[in-house]
């Protein structure tokens, strides 16, 4: 479980493809305190820790995970940079909301512009996802715990402020570009008790 809020930016700096793809992240994480087998969310997906360096760790990335992510749409190169999050621990702060790292599925960013000193995102949610999002709920958008402002048909927008912008990878977005997506597990557990009534 994560909480969405963004500890790392991260930088892949080899992908290979073997099996499975392998990417190999660079981060500042002091990694002689995480464990072979841990799961740190990269761009909100959980991914598990395969191998590891002073300043950096390897994952491998299935099919399924390149299907369901951006990871498909915008791939993964040496000198891409990732939101990273590491695990939640129990007695940590929850200080954004409940997150798993099961991407659900990918978000364009339709518009951007300025509104005060924050950026202003309009995304565009796969249909079968979007009846999940609600305004002023929650939704995790590369990792990161972001709520949402307004929601129309499968549109939706967020405004992100300048820190965010600064410690994640939102300072680099631009429209066009195909965002993780993971809806809030509350939203989707109503959504499944209203259809069961």
């Amino acid at each position: 479980m994560f909480t969405g809020i963004i500890t790392d930016i991260g930088e892949v700096r080899v992908v290979e493809q073997r099996g499975d793809l392998r990417a190999r992240i660079g981060c500042s994480y002091d990694m002689a305190g995480v464990d072979i087998g841990a799961s740190i969310a990269c761009e909100g997906v959980c991914l598990t820790v395969v191998a590891k360096g002073s300043d950096w760790f390897d994952v491998d990335i299935s099919a399924e995970t390149i299907g369901k992510t951006n990871i498909g749409t915008r791939d993964w190169q040496p000198g891409h940079r990732l939101n990273l999050e590491r695990a939640l621990r129990v007695g940590d702060e929850l200080g954004g909301h409940i997150v798993s790292g099961h991407v659900d599925g990918v978000a364009t960013i339709e518009e951007m512009h300025d509104e005060g000193d924050s950026v202003r995102f309009t995304f565009a949610a796969p249909p079968s996802l979007a009846r999940f999002i609600a305004s002023k709920g929650s939704v995790a958008l590369n990792g990161t715990s972001l709520t949402v402002n307004e929601v129309e048909g499968n549109r939706f927008g967020v405004n992100i402020i300048p820190h965010t912008q600064e410690v994640t990878t939102w300072g680099d977005a631009a429209v066009g570009d195909a965002v993780n997506l993971e809806i809030d597990t509350l939203a989707r557990y109503v959504a499944r008790l209203a259809e069961a009534g």
